[in-house]
């Protein structure tokens, strides 16, 4: 069985819409033809050339990625650049790109919200809402037992796939949690909000030393969550199965895989 990219992109729309996307984002179709037809859908983290090398080699005609391949603006796709280059093959393989990136956060079932759903959180609640203030980018909720700063740590190392860079921790390895905030991908924006600085501990990917040092500096004044930071790859990659259970439901008669590919960048740490 099949269906038309277009038809896709329907159903896409109606699970992620793009009226979630933030004003900056570039979700959405990136390259193939609505009128094409779909047998076998391949979700990915990034489309990068290890994914690509993946879809073609595995015959599938869509990429879903969740980061978009174009989000900065380009001059030229020209095929000594790499974006120019894994669009040409795309388009020579007949595989179409589409991206869901931010609005794909923000959704019910989005990625914060898988990342809470895994990590047990209780009466769950949005952080930063969207256009739907039942919904956000990020999720606070409560831990169904207390817990420790340390002992989250290892359960988040055992929960995320693993990487280079690990599960790094700003805060004491017994310091007590009971509520959890916590943002998929780069969140460090985050930072200030009242829902994570009234939180135990706060959950993200990409923290830099200037936000990190000063959100540690201001707890240690008047109060504010224990950081764990993880990578942003893993933080976002377990919403990869549920998209794709989202879209097999929608569409059961297509092939629809996840790729296993590790995309984070980092290739090993030396621990001084």
């Amino acid at each position: 069985m099949t269906a038309t990219l277009a038809e896709l992109l329907t159903t896409i729309e109606r699970l992620w819409p793009l009226a979630g996307a933030e004003s900056w984002d570039a979700s959405g179709l990136v390259t193939g033809d609505p009128d094409a037809e779909v047998r076998r859908v391949l979700f990915t983290v990034d489309a990068v050339g290890d994914t690509i090398d993946e879809a073609i080699a595995e015959r599938f005609d869509l990429v879903i990625a969740h980061h978009p391949l174009l989000l900065h603006g380009v001059t030229s796709v020209a095929e000594d650049r790499y974006k120019g280059a894994l669009l040409a093959r795309l388009i020579r393989a007949g595989c179409a790109l589409v991206t869901a990136h931010t609005n794909a956060d923000v959704v019910a079932d989005g990625t914060s919200a898988v990342l809470a759903d895994r990590l047990g959180l209780v009466e769950t609640r949005p952080v930063q809402p969207s256009f739907d203030p039942s919904i956000g980018l990020g999720r606070v909720g409560r831990l169904p037992e207390p817990t420790t700063v340390g002992r989250l740590a290892r359960a988040l190392a055992e929960l995320l796939p693993p990487t280079a860079t690990g599960v790094r921790v700003a805060g004491g390895f017994d310091d007590p949690v009971e509520t959890v905030a916590l943002c998929g991908g780069a969140g460090d924006s985050m930072l200030g909000d009242p829902e994570v600085r009234g939180a135990d501990v706060y959950i993200t990917a990409d923290l830099r030393h200037h936000p990190a040092s000063e959100a540690r500096e201001q707890a240690k004044l008047a109060g504010g969550p224990a950081l764990i930071d993880v990578s942003h790859w893993a933080s976002e990659w377990l919403w990869l199965d549920v998209a794709a259970a989202q879209l097999r439901a929608a569409h059961p008669g297509l092939v629809v895989a996840v790729s296993e590919l590790r995309t984070d960048p980092w290739d090993f740490q030396i621990v001084q």
